[in-house]
């Protein structure tokens, strides 16, 4: 299926922003992954000066081999591939960086200029959203596309959210309206441990990708890292009662969604139900805030 699909061949680009779109550092912990495992290099960089407001998105100072202090700024970078493949296949582009604070609309022109000279052929948008769902169960992954072509292809939908959206659906609708094949991956991410990275999400949307697109992406140590991560909020849960219990709460609910005895109305409705409860705590119906509705790109 995956086959007739567009993105087991040509020039496919892989793009995850860090900040809004990627809780748990899940989507960015993909290309990273890409990133040490492919042979690339850096071809584009934005002039970081454009398009970040620095009070929001401040540079970082790290100390190098060297043992020298230096200041890291904010900043988007794609990668191609350092020698053409000599095997059949797509051939893998990069792009990783932090969402940008203003000029969008300059900002994806720049970007697309960039991924015109390169040839790209069909893109894969990677984000993962807070949810209210428990660590204990499989890391839900969704995927959409607003191409019928690679809808069909796949068998999957296309997303029907409505509200704020982020870097990731300028970019794709950008992409849809040049014609390059498109498709969008979300994983959720329980929210009860958003200040730390999550592995075991990272590791389900490299899982994803693999059926996607031709490469094979070695795990390294995504495995371990992932169940020392639910090991260790296992523990942190047995020590806090009312935390056991809301989990036990959640894995009940997703138990159920699971279960072949339920309705897509039953579906439906809850999808419904949770929306207005996020409404009405937030304010804000962002692509993160649905567990289970395909999120925007």
């Amino acid at each position: 299926m995956a086959e007739s699909s567009g993105f087991t061949t040509g020039r496919i680009l892989v793009v995850a922003f860090e900040g809004w779109n990627d809780a748990g550092e899940a989507a960015s912990g993909v290309v990273e992954t890409l990133r040490a495992q492919l042979d690339v290099y850096p071809i584009a960089e934005v002039d970081p000066e454009d398009y970040f407001d620095y009070q929001f998105n401040r540079p970082t100072v790290e100390t190098d081999d060297d043992g020298a202090r230096q200041l890291i700024w904010p900043g988007v970078t794609i990668y191609g591939p350092t020698t053409p493949s000599s095997t059949p296949g797509a051939a893998i582009y990069l792009m990783l960086g932090t969402e940008p604070s203003r000029g969008w609309k300059t900002f994806t022109e720049e970007i697309f200029e960039v991924l015109d000279d390169a040839e790209i052929t069909g893109i894969v948008f990677l984000g993962a959203m807070l949810a209210d769902v428990p660590h204990t169960r499989p890391i839900s992954v969704f995927t959409s596309s607003e191409n019928s072509d690679v809808r069909e292809a796949l068998g999957i939908e296309r997303s029907s959210y409505e509200g704020p959206v982020g870097i990731l659906s300028v970019l794709s609708d950008a992409a849809d309206k040049a014609g390059i094949a498109t498709v969008s991956i979300w994983a959720s991410v329980p929210h009860y441990v958003h200040n730390s990275p999550s592995p075991k999400a990272t590791l389900a949307m490299i899982e994803k990708l693999e059926e996607l697109i031709d490469v094979v992406i070695p795990r390294g140590d995504l495995v371990a890292e992932s169940e020392a991560w639910e090991n260790g909020i296992d523990a942190l849960a047995g020590d806090d009662e009312e935390m056991a219990a809301y989990i036990e709460q959640l894995e009940q609910a997703r138990d159920t969604v699971d279960s072949p005895e339920a309705s897509g109305d039953a579906i439906a409705e809850e999808f419904e139900r949770y929306l207005q409860r996020r409404d009405g705590r937030d304010g804000r119906g962002s692509a993160g805030d649905d567990p289970w509705r395909p999120p925007a790109p």
